[in-house]
């Protein structure tokens, strides 16, 4: 008996899996624009870098665009919290430091213990397992007077573990924090004060010495690999780009997922009209918390990648001035439109690297000599007043306009408080 879902001429049914997601690709074609972006992108770095092309692109420059890719990652989480859900974080560089620690634990650790072993192994009586932690506990806290592992190091010398930490530890921040906040509708700059202050506090205790990180002195040497120690950092460097590219690729497409469909809705309008959404039955803090922890856990994972490309992270990373310079980026490409924060975040970044790196001249006024090193962070301060002022959709605006000039003018404008019966009218006529 033949079904007659298979006869001839008939297309079979598709899953809904696959039907969800062609309508979601068909609805996003600027997310497969810039997919298709960022792969051309990472194909061209990789073929003139030292590592796997012809070497016109320096190794430490491969890191400068390896790292800038992670903090457009975390841009796009702060996007999706602050442009789409209206919650202005001033918080999220401390979940982004978080995933930094918990992956800088492992790689110091493991680093550190190739060196012990490689110098107990010449003693003439070979060490027993506890004497090599005790070594290892040494080489890594004498600098902080203490040979011995803090708790926080329990799993240090297990890279899953790690990993694990690295999306949990932040995701579990954001989600206490959150529920506290949430539940007691604290909103406006009062939530935005009181996420500075969580960053001001757990800065401060990083820089304890007894906070078991080591304190100012932080976690260095993460650019070495542990076991590829042969390998060099030129094919490092670009490993991190492809890393940090697929991260990228899979956070901006999740992100733009979540705000596309019905959930993505109800957010933007918690951002527009929290008081109306609630009152639609809408559990708001249940979104705002859902956003809130998922964006926090997406910050780890940049974290996670930038640090060892970085080589170092400390807690001066996680001061509250880091998470107002994620928000300017934000607000300078663009809130409320994913590829706007990326914008911001690479754009930023780049001229940034540019300028404090020594390589902008110095302009010299007669009276006065502009040395952008120091004069960087005033530019910087001007520019996002500019751009709140007089362009507050940013330069990913300047991509509305392109569009709105293309568009053609609708037939059936609104002619009054009975838009749908006077664009039936206007259409017939």
């Amino acid at each position: 008996m033949v079904d007659a879902t298979d006869a001839p001429g008939e297309p079979s049914p598709e899953p809904e899996g696959v039907r969800m997601t062609r309508s979601f690709v068909f609805r996003n074609p600027s997310v497969l624009i810039f997919l298709a972006l960022l792969a051309l992108f990472t194909l061209g770095v990789t073929a003139v870098s030292e590592g796997f092309g012809v070497g016109l692109m320096s190794t430490s420059f491969v890191k400068t665009l390896g790292k800038t890719l992670c903090l457009a990652l975390v841009a796009v989480a702060m996007d999706l919290v602050w442009g789409y859900c209206g919650i202005l974080s001033l918080g999220h560089f401390a979940f982004f430091g978080l995933g930094g620690y918990m992956i800088g634990m492992w790689l110091m650790y493991e680093r550190t213990r190739g060196i012990v072993e490689t110098s107990l192994a010449e003693a003439p009586i070979p060490p027993t397992p506890q004497e090599v932690v005790d070594a290892i506990g040494n080489q890594i806290f004498g600098v902080v007077g203490s040979s011995d592992f803090p708790l926080v190091w329990s799993f240090a010398d297990s890279l899953t573990i790690q990993l694990f930490l690295v999306v949990a530890l932040p995701g579990l921040l954001a989600l206490i924090f959150g529920w506290l906040a949430f539940r007691s509708r604290v909103t406006g700059v009062y939530l935005s004060i009181l996420t500075q202050a969580m960053t001001l506090a757990l800065s401060l205790y990083l820089f304890q010495n007894d906070s078991g990180l080591r304190g100012n002195n932080g976690l260095s040497g993460l650019q070495n690999l542990p076991g590829l120690n042969a390998v060099p950092q030129s094919t490092v460097s670009v490993w991190f780009l492809w890393a940090s590219a697929l991260a990228l690729g899979l956070g901006y497409l999740l992100a733009a997922w979540v705000v596309s469909g019905k959930f993505g809705s109800v957010v933007r309008g918690i951002r527009d009209n929290e008081a109306r959404v609630r009152f639609l039955g809408y559990s708001v803090e249940s979104y705002k918390l859902v956003i809130f922890t998922l964006t926090a856990m997406i910050a780890g994972i940049a974290g996670a990648l930038y640090y060892p490309q970085a080589g170092i992270i400390n807690p001066a990373e996680i001061a509250p001035i880091a998470s107002i310079y994620l928000a300017v980026w934000v607000a300078i490409g663009g809130r409320g439109r994913l590829y706007g924060a990326v914008i911001g975040a690479v754009f930023v970044s780049l001229i940034s690297t540019w300028f404090t790196g020594g390589q902008a001249p110095d302009v010299n006024l007669g009276f006065y000599t502009v040395k952008w090193v120091d004069w960087w962070l005033i530019v910087l301060g001007l520019s996002f007043v500019l751009v709140t002022l007089f362009a507050p959709k940013g330069i990913g605006g300047l991509f509305d306009l392109i569009a709105d000039r293309r568009r053609p003018d609708r037939h059936g404008d609104d002619l009054g408080p009975d838009q749908g019966s006077l664009r039936e009218k206007e259409a017939v006529e």
